[in-house]
């Protein structure tokens, strides 16, 4: 018991006697206070007490993509923080290779009578999916939200990061580096978000060098969002000619340096590397990674926010909210070759 209320306590950012206070129901104690002790409990998987269950205001599930990627468990423990300082039990369904689909995953939660929905990066991203299956739910009366990949065809609140600024800031910094000839690694085309890079990329390069669409194109390849994918995309830029790339994906941009270093190059004085998202831990790589920061936790709570409001009656827009993303230099991106030789020549 004393090692559990150490731990929920280390996580709520309070004493051991606060937890207990709040675990035994005893007054004075702060709301927020009160609400971030449960909400540790959630997050280390502790049961809540039954006196302290019956508050709970209804489930809402999420439904992410396989949790490789650090910032899909980001991104739900944002909204899992978010559900249950509101009173709600969010309930993780995660989709992984061979395991069930979108669709079986939304009936297991819909039989479970979850309040609400919300949906990371799943098949309303996919230019080529049927979205039939969302017009079915919203006829069910299920309020659902869909994080990054907005879809005109469905009647929903959507909340994305504006993936055309990405891929433009990102090119912005490598070319105020000198960069000339940037290559772009992304995920298939049929998503959403990886046409909104491309947009961005293309817009990028043509502002800041000059390059038209069509040669621009040329410097994109299309990959898995993996580390074996950047890899794989990398490797094809690299022969290219390419001197710095951006990735769609912090783990694609760490399959980046790896093909580079595989080419005998050194990251970043003859490659310059940077990754999307800002997932945790991704400050601490080799070099340290330049990347795209996703506002992960104004997303996260915006969505909890449409949803809810959905769930009280009151729907939410039907549009989409569309959050800036933030540019963070790190060390694996510096100055051109060519024009650290300049720099050099002049000292």
């Amino acid at each position: 018991m004393t090692a559990r209320l150490a731990d929920i306590a280390a996580q709520a950012g309070v004493s051991e006697a606060t937890v207990s206070r709040v675990l035994n129901g005893k007054p004075g104690v702060a709301t927020g206070t009160r609400e971030s002790v449960l909400a540790a409990l959630d997050v280390l998987g502790y049961e809540r007490p039954v006196r302290l269950r019956t508050r709970s205001a209804g489930l809402v599930g999420l439904i992410t993509p396989e949790l490789d990627n650090p910032i899909f468990p980001a991104l739900a423990q944002v909204i899992g923080q978010a559900l249950t300082r509101q009173g709600y039990t969010p309930v993780l369904a995660t989709q992984m290779p061979g395991g069930s689909t979108e669709d079986e995953l939304t009936e297991m939660l819909v039989e479970r009578n979850v309040s609400g929905i919300i949906y990371v990066s799943g098949l309303h991203a996919d230019t080529t999916a049927d979205t039939h299956r969302y017009d079915q739910l919203r006829l069910q009366g299920m309020p659902f939200v869909l994080i990054n990949g907005f879809s005109p065809r469905i009647k929903a609140p959507f909340v994305s990061t504006d993936d055309r600024a990405a891929t433009q800031l990102a090119v912005t910094h490598l070319a105020s580096l000198g960069h000339t000839r940037i290559g772009l690694a992304v995920g298939p085309r049929r998503f959403v978000p990886v046409q909104r890079k491309i947009d961005g990329f293309r817009t990028g390069m043509h502002e800041r060098l000059g390059l038209a669409p069509e040669k621009s194109e040329e410097l994109i390849q299309h990959s898995l969002y993996t580390m074996e994918g950047g890899q794989a995309a990398a490797t094809a830029l690299l022969a290219q000619g390419c001197t710095a790339i951006v990735c769609a994906s912090d783990m694609m941009a760490l399959g980046a340096i790896r093909a580079a270093r595989q080419a005998g190059l050194r990251v970043p004085q003859d490659v310059s590397v940077v990754g999307f998202d800002d997932s945790p831990l991704i400050a601490f790589t080799d070099p340290p990674l330049t990347t795209i920061r996703q506002p992960v936790q104004a997303m996260g709570q915006a969505a909890v926010r449409a949803v809810l409001e959905e769930i009280g009656g009151t729907p939410a827009p039907h549009t989409e909210f569309v959050f800036m993303p933030e540019l963070v230099v790190r060390g694996s991106t510096t100055a051109a070759p060519d024009a650290q030789q300049t720099t050099t020549r002049r000292d």
